[in-house]
């Protein structure tokens, strides 16, 4: 009799790859979804089983949840600068919609979701945590709100379903192997190099290193309570931190000048009206400092409690970024 395999619906991708590698080591057996147009390089040397459609085609969907009792989802459209929504709602939601409808006839045991941090509230009491209800929904722009509407399409499937569905609030991931890379390991890429010379006052945010990311995934599978959200990510850590902590890495320069926060919203705003003069999308928007400044501090102890997670400084992740970025360019 064949062993049950799990699934990894976008393996392709930075967390994907690493969720899959983390399962090959473990012994299970595996089955990946691609589309045929990704570059599978992070996942190349795995030996796992190939499937190829992408999430609307609900035929591929439900031929690559055959034999499954796992399936970990790691698609997600991360343009937080886009200015015509539409893409990001079209893959976040509706495209989540027809995997959720082909999970649900599925029999799995567990259904992972990749969520993200920017679904957690903000809190003025201590650090936020899942059980705090949402609060920022107007402030953070389409791709927050994308998120947030996927996250509780999940939720939903869970409760009036059945799905059994864990849903993972990850935070930015750093490590090694970010090929592609993810907008936040390109700027870290930047930085190694030497190509940023400023620090960005007030800027922080909750991060992560992308093995352990990938570690609590593949606890959820096996320790996650059904329609429960967990917080992944390690510690609140300012980009002065995260910059001088890869330059040193790789015996680099800091940054040696430092922008005020107040010039890096005017920065946006300018950068908001270039893109509609220019009538193209630019990396960076008035939403995207936001973005980069408004979460809160959280705790992650419902994931250490519940999963057994042991997550690793996530310093260490930034440092082995960096030096993979510079071997890489190297």
């Amino acid at each position: 009799m064949a062993r049950t395999k799990k699934l990894v619906i976008g393996a392709s991708g930075f967390l994907g790859s690493h969720v899959t590698g983390k399962l090959v080591e473990r012994g299970d057996d595996v089955r990946v979804m691609v589309r045929e147009t990704s570059s599978t390089k992070g996942i190349s040397d795995l030996d796992v089983e190939y499937r190829y459609g992408d999430i609307f085609d609900d035929a591929a969907l439900r031929d690559a949840m055959t034999g499954c009792d796992v399936v970990f989802y790691c698609v997600v459209d991360t343009r937080a600068w886009l200015r015509d929504p539409a893409p990001l709602f079209k893959t976040n939601v509706e495209g989540l919609r027809h995997v959720l409808d082909a999970a649900v006839d599925a029999e799995l045991k567990r259904f992972v979701f990749t969520s993200t941090i920017g679904t957690i509230a903000l809190s003025d009491d201590g650090p936020a945590t899942e059980d705090q209800p949402f609060n920022w929904y107007e402030k953070g722009g389409s791709y927050i709100q994308s998120r947030v509407d996927a996250e509780n399409l999940v939720l939903q499937y869970a409760r009036e379903r059945e799905l059994p569905a864990v849903v993972m609030c990850v935070a930015n991931t750093y490590g090694t192997h970010d090929w592609q890379p993810t907008p936040h390991g390109g700027l870290l890429a930047l930085v190694a190099a030497g190509k940023v010379p400023v620090h960005f006052n007030g800027l922080a945010y909750e991060v992560v290193g992308i093995e352990d990311a990938a570690e609590a995934l593949v606890l959820a599978a096996d320790k996650g309570r059904i329609g429960e959200r967990y917080i992944v990510s390690e510690r609140f850590m300012s980009w002065r931190d995260i910059f001088d902590t890869a330059a040193d890495a790789v015996g680099g320069r800091r940054p040696r000048m430092t922008v005020p926060l107040r010039l890096t919203h005017a920065f946006g705003r300018v950068a908001d009206v270039a893109t509609r003069l220019l009538r193209r999308d630019l990396p960076i928007n008035s939403v995207a400092v936001r973005l980069a400044h408004i979460m809160s501090p959280m705790d992650h102890s419902k994931a250490v409690r519940e999963l057994g997670w042991q997550p690793r400084p996530t310093t260490d992740a930034i440092r082995e970024a960096a030096r993979f970025f510079v071997e890489r360019r190297d």
